[in-house]
């Protein structure tokens, strides 16, 4: 919550989390939440009360249904007894099956903050530098060089 009392639960925020703001930006959006709520008490309200997980929830479930209109679609186009049209309505369902599943695991993870790694501390973590291998390519190289430095 603002200083103002007003308060947006999402002022701030990014993707990577917290975003500290200067004295001089938070006065501003304290300025600026007064002043909407002033306006439009019935907006500011339903803004300060809305959950993004409640969007990423609509989202799977409408692409939870198109997965299974896609599926309904797919086993439809083999009842058909036309071989172009029904190959044509099989793979169109296929697809809507996975951009359904694309859509839906991308929404929860988003919801559930699955996947997003924590910003490494030093730059060193960050980005290897080029000439830095892989566990898995210097294992393969140090057995390399046993096998042809001698039993």
């Amino acid at each position: 919550m603002s200083p103002s009392g007003v308060g947006f639960p999402f002022a701030g925020l990014s993707l990577g989390g917290a975003v500290p703001l200067s004295d001089h930006e938070q006065r501003l959006l304290d300025q600026i939440e007064r002043a909407l709520y002033a306006e439009d008490p019935k907006f500011a309200s339903a803004v300060r009360s809305t959950d993004p997980k409640v969007h990423y929830k609509r989202r799977i479930w409408k692409a939870a249904v198109g997965f299974v209109l896609g599926l309904i679609v797919v086993m439809a186009g083999p009842i058909l007894n036309t071989m172009p049209i029904s190959i044509v309505i099989s793979v169109a369902g296929f697809l809507l099956m996975v951009f359904c599943c694309a859509w839906g695991l991308t929404s929860w993870k988003r919801m559930t903050g699955v996947g997003t790694e924590p910003e490494p501390k030093n730059k060193r973590e960050a980005k290897p530098s080029r000439g830095a291998k892989t566990g898995f390519m210097e294992r393969l190289e140090e057995r390399w060089r046993r096998r042809h430095e001698g039993p």
